[in-house]
């Protein structure tokens, strides 16, 4: 019996951190954007990346320095230019070698990351990356290859200009119903997490109290020297069984 309840305790215990890790992997993946697809709720910049159907499941998406380089690791080319607030990247591998764009919020910022960047890699001949401008994106083929390859590989990689509306946005009510859906589907799969987790919390601590009291019992009945079932309660001594009178009706004898 015991043995029982301490495996179903070492399995609820994985069974928590499992999901745990699980969650957090999935909300790793998630992508925040500042600019979303209006179809699908997808990052523009994702859909910028050749096939990015079939490349999206090894996306990274990064929209400040330390998201940048867990995705890409250590690359010395992007220590010279500046990511500002509002700049966001996307890096996927490619079998001729590691994509990454980064979109600038204006031109004058692509252009001045574009002069540092031309720079380091005129001082950098052996560095084996690929470069290029392209609109307000800066695009890296790094670890390529063959050159020939990376640079068919940056000519996929299409900049479109956003469209702006002078008057009313006519796809407004669209944009606010599925920012609605999103919404309401963020906030009932985050209820279900947190209830399930708090489920299985309740589980384990429960077993756990039940464990320890089954042991205090057992414990407490082991020290007993005649049986009884009272269970430490106060009874009528009818049958003689209480150690503490029957002792003393010996003693009287």
């Amino acid at each position: 019996m015991k043995k029982v309840v301490f495996f179903l305790i070492l399995v609820l215990s994985a069974s928590l951190i499992w999901a745990g890790g699980v969650v957090s992997a999935q909300d790793q993946k998630k992508y925040r954007s500042q600019e979303i697809s209006d179809s699908d709720g997808l990052p523009v910049l994702l859909k910028h990346l050749p096939e990015w159907e079939a490349a999206q499941s090894r996306a990274s998406f990064a929209n400040n320095v330390d998201d940048l380089k867990n995705a890409v690791g250590e690359r010395p080319v992007l220590n010279v230019i500046d990511f500002p607030k509002g700049t966001e990247a996307v890096t996927a591998d490619y079998p001729v070698g590691r994509l990454l764009i980064i979109e600038f919020m204006t031109p004058q910022a692509s252009i001045d990351a574009d002069v540092k960047i031309t720079q380091w890699l005129a001082e950098n001949p052996n560095s084996r990356i690929e470069y290029r401008r392209i609109g307000n994106y800066n695009a890296f083929v790094f670890d390529a290859t063959d050159l020939s390859d990376a640079k068919v590989l940056l000519s996929e990689v299409k900049y479109e200009k956003d469209v702006q509306w002078l008057g009313e946005d006519p796809f407004l009510f669209k944009k606010l119903e599925r920012h609605f859906a999103v919404t309401t589907a963020d906030i009932f799969l985050s209820t279900f997490k947190a209830i399930a987790l708090g489920i299985g919390f309740c589980l384990v601590l429960g077993i756990a109290a039940g464990f320890l009291f089954f042991r205090f019992r057992e414990k407490r009945r082991g020290e007993m020297r005649e049986f009884t079932d009272a269970g430490g309660m106060v009874r009528l001594n009818l049958d003689g069984f209480t150690p503490e009178l029957a002792a003393n009706r010996l003693l009287n004898e």
